[in-house]
């Protein structure tokens, strides 16, 4: 019989090769990959300039600003709303 042969199935489909029990990885070994993989991760991450930066803070306040305005204006509504409803 060949090997794709006996790579198939009964119904026909292909099935994966089984990995080789020497692929796998103790406890120790998964944290070692996931701290490697983790590493090499914050190796491509760009650091922004600091006018980036800047800018970036600023949008944040002004954001911030802004939202808290709006809620303010929201608390103030409601709160005359049920001063007026049950006062």
């Amino acid at each position: 019989m060949s090997e794709s042969a006996r790579a198939t199935s009964a119904d026909g489909a292909r099935r994966p090769p089984s990995k080789p029990s020497s692929e796998k990885r103790g406890f120790f070994g998964r944290i070692a990959l996931f701290v490697r993989q983790v590493v090499a991760e914050l190796k491509k991450v760009v650091r922004p300039t600091r006018q980036e930066l800047f800018t970036y803070i600023g949008v944040v306040v002004v954001f911030v600003l802004v939202v808290m305005a709006f809620v303010g204006v929201l608390d103030l509504a409601f709160g005359r709303l049920v001063l007026w409803a049950f006062g």
